[in-house]
């Protein structure tokens, strides 16, 4: 979320700020004939839940939440050296809103501990009632699953065999290897973003039958090479299970079905923004394999930004460093901005929508359409923070107008996303600035935890970062039903504790599952975004510690799509 002003005062600082990028894919030769031919279960939301109710069941009289107190605790039979010391936490779930003709229903129970712990814990079906304080401990019902290594922060088990759909779900934790006790947070705790929740996705509709399909290979055009050649971009081994081949049929209704609007059926899509410079000679390959390399897996998509110049690498896109990209198994998103970043200059958008810019529309159109494979389009992002363009009506007018000559031009393979800051201060504008639904494909927005780097002393939690636009969505209803983007996200470090940005990548993937209908994220790595300064570094390799979080987040199921690169 960019604080208002930011983009306007820094975004030209040493060239254009978005001059270049590129991120990750699914898998190169298997995702166009997944979006084209095999169409997945219908598309449904994922619900989170907040618990209605907790207690610890214990014969001990103190600590717990006993429906009283912020926390829960779990702890042996043998606890702190009290022989009949055991706790266990016991949680109530009232689901209501799955649907009825809901599929590979999928249940994720998520706690919160302040500390790490070298425990096991095991979630059960409980025959307990959470709302009775200290119920006594009894026989725990069947094992749904289990804990190794308790995690500072979030932490969660698969409780699907519990939860099948609509109903009232009580599951209790039960600890072993190690005679002390863990405290959860409970139901009271003040801040929301640490209570107990249970996130549910699902699968509603008819199952398609299975289809073997080819990816076409993408030629750009003559105009969209750059003047050197790309060099190939190495290769990162993969860390799990290998990329499909074309002839590989994913399962019908399952986690690794993608719709044609690149929608992944379950999980996430991870990406990155990673700007190229003139020391590396402008390889906006290696801007992304180097690292690719660092993190240890392949990008879902690689995010760059062009201009309406429809010249050299800038505007004459995809360019040959984006086509290899493709080819690579990597999904592209095209940042359109209505201005030449060499010269300097901004369009207005009454330019665009006058026909002025037809020629530069349809070329990029025909380029688009060439690729023969869907790539995510945006125009203008973030054109709340663009008072020089024109008003909020002259945006969507010109929106519509690019869009209906890329329909007339038959690039029906761009997905648009349509990007906002999300700043609170422009709540008032987004409904104006919507084209309608349909004129957008994904709804998109840049959320960030500048902490000291705008000014503030105020440092945010992952969910608290991302939950503030993603609920005004939900309450006015702009775009309802939209898959969400997080186009651009980011975090600094907090130099009085040096631990808190690893901390914070570690706890990004337990955010997105908070918020079930943001299907991609992609990291926005430059510094140009601010100044770097001693207390201000937003890049996500900015120390090892940092690389060391950012790496582990990338390694979370949540964000390895089994249709690609990303493996």
């Amino acid at each position: 979320m960019t604080r208002h002003g930011l983009h306007r005062i820094t975004r030209f600082r040493n060239g254009p700020r978005r001059k270049a990028i590129a991120i990750g894919v699914v898998g190169g030769s298997v995702v166009a004939g997944i979006v084209a031919t095999m169409m997945p279960l219908l598309a449904s939301d994922e619900l989170s839940i907040r618990a209605v109710a907790d207690t610890t069941a214990t014969a001990v009289a103190q600590d717990g939440d006993n429906a009283a107190k912020t926390t829960l605790a779990t702890c042996p039979t043998r606890c702190d050296g009290n022989p009949r010391g055991g706790r266990e936490a016991v949680i109530e779930f009232a689901v209501t809103t799955v649907p009825a003709a809901a599929v590979n229903v999928r249940a994720t129970l998520r706690l919160h501990a302040w500390q790490q712990f070298a425990a096991t814990v095991t979630a059960h079906a409980s025959p307990l009632s959470a709302r009775e304080t200290r119920p006594a401990l009894a026989s725990a019902g069947a094992a749904l699953d289990t804990v190794t290594g308790v995690s500072k922060g979030v932490n969660e088990w698969d409780v699907s065999k519990l939860v099948t759909g609509n109903g009232t779900w009580t599951v209790s934790l039960a600890q072993s290897g190690l005679d002390t006790r863990i405290y959860w947070a409970s139901v009271e705790n003040r801040n929301p973003d640490l209570r107990p929740s249970l996130v549910i996705s699902y699968d509603v509709g008819a199952r398609p039958s299975s289809v073997t399909t080819t990816r076409p290979a993408p030629s750009p055009s003559a105009s969209a090479s750059p003047t050197t050649a790309p060099k190939p971009s190495p290769t990162v081994v993969p860390t799990r299970t290998p990329t499909p081949s074309a002839s590989t049929t994913l399962p019908s209704g399952k986690c690794g079905s993608v719709s044609t609007k690149l929608v992944p059926s379950c999980g996430a899509w991870w990406g990155m923004y990673s700007p190229a410079g003139a020391g590396g000679g402008w390889d906006h390959g290696k801007a992304i394999t180097d690292v690719e390399a660092q993190v240890g897996r392949r990008f879902d998509i690689v995010h760059r930004y062009h201009d309406f110049s429809n010249s050299g690498s800038n505007g004459a896109f995809p360019d040959a460093y984006e086509t290899q990209q493709m080819r690579e198994g990597r999904l592209m998103f095209f940042a359109w901005e209505s201005r030449d970043f060499s010269a300097g200059t901004t369009l207005k958008w009454a330019d665009v929508y006058s026909g002025r810019q037809d020629a530069t529309i349809d070329a990029v159109a025909g380029r688009i359409r060439a690729t023969g494979v869907p790539v995510f389009l945006g125009f203008d992002h973030e054109p709340e923070d663009e008072p020089g363009k024109g008003s909020d009506a002259d945006f969507v007018r010109a929106w519509r107008y690019v869009y209906e000559r890329f329909a007339k031009a038959g690039a029906t393979n761009a997905v648009w996303v349509w990007t906002m800051m999300g700043w609170s201060g422009h709540y008032s504008r987004y409904a104006a600035l919507y084209p309608g639904d349909r004129y957008v494909d994904w709804v998109a927005y840049d959320p960030y935890n500048f902490h000291v780097c705008n000014g503030s002393t105020v440092w945010k939690s992952p969910s608290t970062t991302v939950g503030g636009f993603y609920r005004w969505l939900d309450e006015n209803g702009i775009g309802a039903g939209k898959p969400r983007m997080l186009a651009e996200f980011g975090t600094n470090f907090n130099s009085a504790d040096p631990g808190a940005k690893q901390r914070w990548f570690q706890e990004f993937p337990a955010a997105l599952k908070a918020h079930p209908k943001i299907k991609a994220a992609i990291y926005f790595n430059s510094p140009g975004m601010t100044t770097r300064t001693s207390t201000c570094d937003m890049t996500m390799n900015h120390d090892a510690s940092a690389l060391a979080g950012f790496s582990q987040a990338g390694r979370d199921g949540y964000l390895r799509q089994p249709t690609g690169g990303s493996r």
